[in-house]
């Protein structure tokens, strides 16, 4: 398993070690103890997995605030999606910056995102599944997100399009109107 950190302090890229023969392949998809050697020491305790039909489907840019936090750990298990990290933490030398790659079933690499980042992935393929651990429970009322479009993130989404998305994500307030809660240093 291959652990790199981004431009993001705290978002790491992951990928995996792929055995194949003719029969298949193997991964190891998730590894506790080969995170903890690398300083990255996370109590999964969810694990989600969302379904999008249609190609252009973006999801976020989506968060918790503390108490209820969450840090993700996203891979794509079909199809292919492209998948982005936002800093909020408000004290923070990368405030506003983002990461964006993509995540696709064949090169099934993953992204670890911590708290402090809002998350967001626009489906590049039709009929995608996303799958993520998370460390803490969904809490509607600390549920909140950003709009995607923001011009002060700057988003480089990889397709010109309309994106399919839902009522909230329409509706979701720019950065500077978000409520948020998070700053560098924070112990949650």
């Amino acid at each position: 398993m291959n652990i790199k950190e981004t431009d993001l302090e705290g978002v790491y890229l992951i990928e995996p070690k792929v055995f194949g023969d003719h029969r298949g392949w193997f991964t190891e998809s998730y590894n506790k103890v080969n995170l903890i050697k690398e300083g990255i020491e996370i109590d999964f305790i969810q694990d989600n997995h969302s379904f999008s039909a249609n190609k252009g489907t973006l999801r976020g840019l989506h968060f918790q605030l503390n108490p209820k936090a969450q840090t993700k750990l996203v891979r794509c298990t079909k199809g292919a999606i492209f998948d982005v990290a936002v800093d909020i933490r408000k004290n923070s030398s990368n405030y506003g910056k983002w990461f964006g790659i993509e995540l696709n079933e064949d090169n099934k690499k993953q992204l670890l995102i911590p708290k402090g980042f809002a998350h967001a992935f626009l489906t590049l393929t039709e009929n995608v599944e996303v799958q993520y651990k998370v460390d803490e429970v969904y809490s509607p009322e600390h549920d909140r997100g950003i709009l995607w479009n923001d011009s002060n993130i700057g988003i480089k989404w990889p397709i010109n399009f309309n994106p399919i998305l839902s009522e909230k994500d329409q509706n979701a307030p720019k950065l500077e109107d978000a409520e948020n809660n998070f700053s560098v240093g924070d112990k949650t």
